[in-house]
């Protein structure tokens, strides 16, 4: 269900008709800690939950072929998402607490939100145009793939969740999402078998976040008001370019790359790799929640002395646990396969077992950009580990068209997350040597240089 403000701040007097609930209280333990962990997992990624449904159904109807054209589909979903939103929730998650904004927090959120959702709804209306125009010429189906998980990926991407994160309202955000996902898998049951299409998959997926998106924005609405109108869109596309090009560079090479490798690979071999990715992105994604349950916290506690410390030890606790999961997959492998995707798959166990190799360094990479980094407004730093990524995927790509072998694209996802996480736990170290001489400016000291402040 559901939090409500009143319930959360029972000494707060009664505020009136479409005022903000800014001032939430919340229990900070670990048990707090856990609940939202738990939230995120199920509402931030709960496709993973109806996946024990969903992947068999689709691997069975669709076939190896089938599920390669899904899996381009689904790659451009994160691509569009992607382009929409910027990739700066985060960033713009953690503005939420700007301490410093005073009475002036409800002004400076509704103009934030005002200038966000113009730089979406224009993206979303061009990536719409183009999936019409595709359909209207008659483009090849790896080109409507593309542009149809663009568009769907885009549509998710306008809601109003990264308010919900912004707040620590994590039991709200997992009840919106919950409805979507629980959307697509009714109407993947009911629908995909009677018209065994790639396309019908992912518009089922474009079907069910429209609740999701509509409550969002209903909650918002009802917690801060009507967004302003956009004033100040340059500063929020100058402060998401970095993050936004990183991102971008990222999931070409991460969970968009059956999409950037459709042009080399046939539809059979992205099939297979796709069954295999599919499963190691799902263990991923249970660990990509820590990032997200703690960021609230760690914004809060940005000035903390001991920030850096409990940074660390929750970064040591994602990579214990990815290394366990990477272990207890690699073993699992065969049961995996065959349970979930069929005997038709079992090309896909050795690409599992080698793939399974990426989750400790994905752990690695998962945590700093999603809750260090964006409390320390460090976007040079997720751009600088974007464009090592993306040279070290270049190449495989490169060898790929040489090759037309799906090992070059496991191989080379392996080595490009190492050499990602690589990058970013150098510069946390380099932060923290830098923090020791210059300390860490506030939050409201770098919102304010960002809109041009003194």
């Amino acid at each position: 269900m559901a939090e409500h403000a009143d319930q959360d701040d029972p000494d707060r007097s009664p505020a009136p008709p479409g005022a903000h609930r800014l001032n939430i209280k919340r229990r900070h333990g670990f048990l707090g800690i856990v609940r939202d962990i738990g939230y995120v997992s199920f509402g931030k990624y709960g496709q993973y939950v109806v996946t024990i449904v969903t992947v068999p159904l689709i691997a069975r109807v669709l076939g190896a072929h089938g599920l390669g054209l899904l899996a381009i589909g689904m790659s451009a979903y994160f691509i569009g998402s992607l382009l929409v939103d910027l990739g700066i929730t985060s960033y713009l998650a953690a503005r939420v607490h700007d301490a410093g904004l005073g009475d002036d927090r409800l002004a400076h959120i509704n103009q934030l939100r005002g200038d966000y959702l113009a730089i979406r709804t224009s993206t979303l209306g061009v990536l719409g145009i183009a999936l019409l125009l595709s359909y209207a010429l008659g483009a090849p189906v790896h080109l409507e793939m593309i542009l149809l998980g663009l568009f769907a990926g885009g549509f998710w991407s306008v809601s109003e969740d990264w308010l919900l994160i912004g707040q620590g309202r994590f039991g709200a955000s997992t009840a919106y999402q919950a409805v979507g996902r629980i959307g697509y898998l009714v109407l993947l049951v009911a629908v995909l078998p009677r018209v065994p299409n790639a396309q019908v998959a992912v518009l089922c997926l474009l079907v069910s976040s429209i609740p999701t998106v509509l409550l969002t924005w209903w909650d918002s609405l009802r917690t801060f008001g009507l967004p302003s109108r956009p004033r100040d869109v340059r500063t929020v596309l100058r402060t998401g370019a970095p993050v936004f090009t990183s991102r971008l560079l990222v999931t070409t090479y991460g969970q968009g790359a059956a999409a950037v490798y459709s042009g080399v690979l046939d539809a059979v071999s992205l099939g297979l790799y796709s069954a295999g990715d599919r499963l190691v992105r799902a263990i991923q994604s249970t660990l990509d929640p820590i990032g997200f349950a703690l960021l609230p916290r760690m914004a809060r506690k940005s000035a903390d002395d001991n920030f850096w410390r409990h940074a660390l030890q929750a970064l040591a606790a994602c990579v214990c646990t990815a290394t366990v999961a990477a272990a207890a997959v690699w073993l699992a492998a065969p049961m995996l396969i065959h349970l979930v995707f069929g005997k038709d798959f079992t090309a896909a166990i050795d690409l599992l077992r080698v793939e399974t190799f990426v989750l400790p360094a994905t752990a690695i990479t998962s945590f700093v950009t999603t809750a260090v980094l964006p409390v320390r407004q460090d976007t040079t730093g997720v751009l600088i580990g974007a464009v090592l990524g993306t040279c070290v995927a270049a190449t495989a790509l490169a060898i790929a068209f040489r090759t037309h072998s799906v090992w070059t694209l496991v191989y080379g996802t392996v080595i490009v997350e190492f050499t990602v996480a690589a990058w970013y736990l150098l510069r946390i170290r380099t932060l923290i040597r830098r923090e020791r001489v210059t300390p860490a400016p506030d939050p409201a000291i770098v919102l304010m240089r960002e809109d041009g402040g003194t």
